[in-house]
């Protein structure tokens, strides 16, 4: 609609309300209304903004543009669910490839921090931003991609200022929720709006297993990785994405419960991945068609259409056919529900497992087991230490070791492969090499050991090319890099 119009239009609601003598507004009550200042002002120095750093030429297109939800139409129409990610105002073509901008919060006085996975994935450097203009280099612990999740942590030579965390499953539609972070690179923006819904799956394939709230906060590009708090200043989501046809804000924004995200927190800190429950069930929505046929009193719960005999479920006696209601005593209102219960359950657990079968109730006892783990998971607990860690100037990368724990949750063997620890110089960052991949052999040479990645590249010259056998995630590649002369 043109603006003029809506000018237009505007200024005649106006007179319309003055002119009408007989129906009097009511004013609003002001002490009704929440006061967010306090909120702010005791967690503002908890929010940082985060700046990830590209030296190589990784690919970002979809963390940059965001990406179709599963089943809509690719046309400029469509709407769209879009991770949120901010630039510096008016930043340069080769800022723009090389830098982004999200945000953060402390999680604990030591410098923990939580934010989104596509913040910093695959970023070669981190730093943070304190609300008193420090800033600081932060060591990715740990990512999850399946839940986005990422886990910072930096030390600022002292104690920090955390936030409270909450409790994501009490909250309720139409509940008042205010998001602190760096849209479009202003950090520290406040925005404020209510609790539209909870539970919300978004049908995307690589998360599953979250359970989003929906809200109509005002939040954009940047605001990626920043809190969500209630009305008690507690944190009771991360904000992770937008439905939109623009890339901008149009009034649906979707938070990760705190409490899964701070599950994984705890899964990353101990062990370094995140493991989740496995039903071994594929389930769809109970159809029209399912009710007419098997005589339903209504469409609620998920219907099994294919069940693995290996599995928990196959080994409960659940079946295709099956339609699960409840689970581990969750009513199941739609197919959706079930993945994130699952997801979040201990592998190993025994829970109850409600069906209904020819007509009639039965509860089953399921033992879980556990889903395949994402293979682009981060886990750099151990990096930073001088003993473990070596490096090529020449090549522009260093690597640590691997322990066998490791390697095995890579699918490596024992003595197989180290690490890259950090892209130092323009040889790595151009040949595309990332953090995190993993050598397994330097010029045909098996490498095992930080030692022998030494040994292996000791004497590399200027203008000789290295052969390197990286893995990463389940994929294996060799990749030259060749040193330039003078170097």
């Amino acid at each position: 609609m043109n603006p003029s119009i809506l000018r237009t239009l505007a200024c005649c609601a106006l007179l319309g309300l003055a002119g009408v003598g007989t129906v009097q507004a009511q004013p609003a009550t002001v002490a009704a209304l929440p006061d967010f200042t306090g909120i702010v002002q005791q967690n503002a120095p908890a929010v940082v903004h985060v700046e990830a750093k590209y030296t190589g030429e990784p690919d970002r297109s979809m963390r940059m543009q965001g990406r179709m939800a599963p089943g809509m139409p690719n046309d400029p129409g469509a709407e769209m669910l879009r991770r949120f990610f901010g630039m510096p105002m008016m930043p340069s073509p080769e800022e723009q490839r090389h830098t982004s901008l999200g945000s953060g919060f402390i999680i604990s006085s030591d410098g923990y921090i939580l934010t989104n996975n596509h913040v910093v994935d695959h970023a070669d450097k981190v730093t943070v931003r304190l609300q008193d203009r420090r800033t600081l280099t932060a060591k990715v612990v740990g990512t999850d991609p399946t839940y986005d999740i990422a886990l910072l942590k930096v030390d600022a030579g002292g104690a920090l200022p955390a936030v409270i965390i909450g409790n994501s499953r009490s909250l309720k539609p139409g509940q008042w929720v205010l998001a602190i972070g760096s849209p479009f690179g202003f950090d520290y923006t406040v925005t404020q709006g209510i609790v539209s819904a909870v539970g919300r799956n978004l049908g995307q394939r690589d998360q599953p297993y979250t359970s989003f709230i929906q809200t109509d906060v005002p939040i954009n590009r940047g605001n990626s990785g920043g809190p969500l708090f209630d009305l008690q200043g507690r944190v009771v989501g991360i904000n992770s994405q937008i439905y939109s046809n623009t890339g901008d804000y149009l009034g649906v924004s979707f938070s990760i419960p705190i409490d899964v995200a701070m599950n994984a927190v705890q899964q990353l800190k101990t062990k370094g991945y995140v493991s989740r429950g496995l039903l071994g069930v594929t389930v769809q929505p109970v159809s029209d068609d399912i009710v007419k046929a098997f005589k339903l009193d209504n469409g609620v719960g998920a219907a099994v259409v294919d069940v693995d005999p290996d599995s928990g479920a196959g080994k409960a006696g659940i079946q295709a056919g099956d339609i699960i209601l409840a689970y581990d005593n969750h009513d199941l209102h739609q197919a959706a529900d079930l993945p994130p219960l699952v997801g979040m359950t201990k592998p190993g657990s025994k829970v109850p497992v409600e069906i209904l079968r020819n007509g009639k109730k039965q509860t089953v006892q399921v033992t879980i087991g556990e889903a395949k783990r994402d293979g682009n998971a981060v886990d750099n607990r151990s990096a930073g230490s001088p003993a473990a860690r070596s490096g090529s100037a020449a090549l522009g990368l260093s690597v640590q070791s691997l322990d066998n724990d490791t390697r095995k949750q890579l699918g490596l063997k024992d003595g197989q492969g180290v690490v890259i620890d950090d892209i130092t110089g323009p040889v790595a960052a151009q040949s595309g090499l990332r953090a995190g991949d993993v050598i397994l052999m330097v010029n045909q040479r098996k490498i095992g050991s930080v030692a022998e990645f030494e040994a292996a590249t000791k004497d590399v010259k200027a203008g000789s090319t290295v052969l390197l056998l990286v893995r990463r995630g389940d994929q294996s590649q060799f990749i030259g890099l060749t040193v330039p002369d003078g170097k």
